[in-house]
């Protein structure tokens, strides 16, 4: 089986790729404004905790692909603020935060910078 890197696949359409990842973002957005509607704890919010962490460590794990041809720095930042995103999504779901609203900002703030 053929396996596309997601460089390659980058270099063929990029605007694709952002897209695919904003939608991605929306999608977790989404997941998240419905889990504070609901509140905590609540299936809908670990469905939404559940995809947001899912997401973003595929994010990382692009981040820190040799291939990923990001400045080192904007994929230092990124990292970080995937790894917050992940620690306080588990922080949520052990009941030692409430934040899913600054789940949602940041994914807003990421899927905003995708333009």
């Amino acid at each position: 089986m053929y396996h596309i890197s997601y460089a390659e696949h980058l270099t063929n359409s990029p605007k694709e790729c952002r897209e695919r990842e904003r939608a991605a973002l929306e999608h977790a957005i989404s997941l998240l404004c419905k889990a504070e509607s609901t509140g905590l704890p609540s299936p809908t919010a670990a469905a939404a905790l559940d995809f947001v962490s899912r997401l973003w460590n595929i994010f990382i794990q692009d981040l820190v692909d040799p291939e990923n041809d990001l400045p080192e720095a904007l994929k230092a930042d990124l990292i970080s603020v995937g790894l917050w995103v992940v620690k306080e999504a588990a922080l949520i779901r052990c009941g030692q935060s409430k934040n899913l609203r600054g789940l949602s900002e940041i994914c807003t703030i990421i899927r905003d910078g995708l333009k």
